[in-house]
């Protein structure tokens, strides 16, 4: 039985291996220009019928809250604290899902642990 060696492999082993290397470092740099980008973006989110707004960056702060006075109830914290709650992580969601879209989108679809 031969060994087949990969398809385009012309034996230039050291040579595939810096040319390998030069990709993922191009890859890497793309990623993290990207990740820059997108910390800079601000994600938006309502929740209770549009009572809350919350706007998260793509560095996952909460950059403002907009409360309607009209749902605050003294009576009723709980159901405003689960509002807000809801509001800021559906922002958080969109952010993230915009980041993981984005870098999957550089890197091909490879999950490499610590880029993405």
């Amino acid at each position: 039985m031969k060994a087949r060696l990969p398809k385009n492999y012309g034996g230039q082993g050291i040579g595939n291996m810096q040319q390998l290397a030069r990709q993922a470092q191009k890859m890497q740099d793309e990623m993290e220009a990207k990740t820059a980008e997108l910390e800079q973006k601000e994600y938006t989110a309502t929740a209770g019928g549009g009572a809350v707004k919350a706007v998260v960056s793509g560095a996952m702060e909460v950059k403002s809250l907009e409360i309607d006075p009209e749902i605050v109830d003294p009576e009723d914290v709980e159901m405003l604290s689960d509002t807000i709650i809801g509001a800021i992580n559906e922002a958080i969601r969109n952010a993230a899902k915009e980041k993981e879209d984005s870098l999957s989108a550089i890197s091909g679809g490879l999950n490499i642990p610590g880029i993405i």
